[in-house]
């Protein structure tokens, strides 16, 4: 077993000593353009440089085994990158950085005003807010008359179990947008959208209060990830479940 994220130990050895010239990152990115690159060499790309012993690709090839993916290195922090030989203050911030930009750039390209009539809808506008996430989040999807997105506010931030929101502070939000209906939604940090007893009870109290100030709530929807949902969707919606 590896000592930690900057030992030798159950790693792939140094790879770019072993590449042609022209097999390299950056002459196959001007020979083939980005889309020829792999995950390891676009990430050297990025990294630019390695260190004594360490080449540039087995630097990156260590980033992503110890991440476990590509996608999963957005939500690191500075701190996860630090302890990799090679990887100073500078260099990690630099990776912060583009990180949180694929982050923004995944979230502007939605449909400004996307139609969540369908819990799959709801999954697929929280995916990139909810991308990386070590907490659980809650948010209130603020609706117009035809369920169209008005507004999206983070309401809580928990720790890595467990999140908490009160009706209150739900339909609060809700007068604030003038929303006709809201859809109600918080990530699992496992992929695992099963809900808990604890999702089960908060979606109890959110129906009424929604009967109380007579908002609809059309549904409360946990986002997760195909790859950890054994039903292989991704998400869990309380409408669609019978439960709303």
């Amino acid at each position: 077993m590896p000592s930690g994220p900057g030992s030798d130990a159950s790693y792939p050895p140094s790879r770019l000593g072993e590449l042609a010239v022209a097999e390299r990152p950056q002459e196959r990115l001007l020979r083939l353009g980005p889309f020829s690159l792999t995950d390891g060499e676009l990430l050297a790309l990025l990294l630019r440089s390695g260190t004594r012993g360490q080449d540039v690709m087995t630097l990156a090839s260590r980033l992503l085994y110890e991440a476990g993916s590509l996608r999963a290195l957005v939500g690191w922090k500075e701190a996860d990158f630090r302890p990799f030989r090679g990887i100073g203050q500078v260099k990690a911030l630099q990776l912060v950085a583009v990180m949180e930009i694929a982050r923004r750039v995944l979230e502007q390209g939605q449909e400004a005003a996307p139609h969540l009539q369908q819990p799959e809808a709801t999954w697929r506008h929280l995916q990139p807010l909810a991308l990386g996430l070590r907490v659980e989040k809650f948010w209130v999807l603020c609706l117009n008359r035809k369920n169209r997105l008005l507004r999206c506010v983070e309401v809580t931030s928990g720790t890595a179990g467990s999140t908490l929101v009160h009706p209150r502070e739900v339909f609060r939000e809700a007068i604030r947008a003038a929303a006709s209906a809201i859809i109600c939604a918080h990530n699992h940090p496992s992929g695992d959208p099963a809900p808990s007893a604890a999702d089960i009870r908060v979606t109890r109290q959110l129906r009424e209060a929604a009967l109380t100030v007579e908002i609809d709530l059309l549904d409360h929807v946990i986002v997760g990830s195909p790859v950890a949902d054994p039903a292989g969707v991704g998400w869990y919606s309380f409408r669609s479940a019978g439960l709303l």
